[in-house]
């Protein structure tokens, strides 16, 4: 279904819950996934989700459509990652690199990673990462955004975008080779 077609079903009373399952059906895996590669934890990523959907709806009246609804609510996501890793650190005291080693330590404990060292030394490389820097990386590497798209989610400009994603895989790269030292 086109987003246009879910947009014009939502702003329609009669048909609006069922615009609104169809949209999050549509988009669900993928703000999942957007969200767990930066906050790692599963429960977490699920609430974060969640929560993102009830953002969805509660301003899907007010999308302008100025940018496509699959970078609007990107956006929506990458604000509730960004705010949650904050709220996490302020919370706790933590610096930057211990709220990485936590993420790290969350992030041997996935079963889904069980057993392989080459993706498991990677998603630790990342999480050394700062947030933004770690979110440019996720969705130019794993998601393939254009970096123009990116701006929009980030309301970065593509300049600074491109040269965030140069320094993060330096960084990476840097990590892994030491890793392997």
């Amino acid at each position: 279904m086109e987003d246009q077609d879910i947009l014009l079903k939502f702003r329609d009373p009669a048909s609006r819950n069922l615009a609104f399952n169809q949209l999050v059906r549509k988009y669900q895996s993928k703000v999942y996934w957007h969200v767990r590669k930066m906050v790692v934890d599963h429960a977490d990523a699920d609430d974060l989700t969640q929560d993102v959907f009830i953002k969805v709806w509660s301003h899907l009246d007010n999308f302008r459509q100025d940018a496509s609804l699959y970078t609007w609510i990107y956006r929506i996501a990458t604000n509730e990652c960004l705010n949650f890793l904050s709220s996490k650190r302020r919370k706790f005291f933590l610096p930057l690199n211990d709220v990485g080693a936590e993420l790290a330590q969350k992030l041997e404990a996935d079963e889904q990673l069980a057993g392989d060292t080459v993706e498991l030394k990677l998603q630790k490389a990342i999480l050394r990462l700062p947030d933004k820097q770690r979110l440019v990386f996720n969705l130019r590497y794993y998601d393939e955004m254009p970096y123009e798209q990116m701006a929009e989610v980030t309301g970065t400009s593509v300049g600074a975008l491109k040269a965030s994603y140069h320094h993060a895989v330096k960084k990476i790269e840097q990590y892994v080779n030491q890793e392997t030292d």
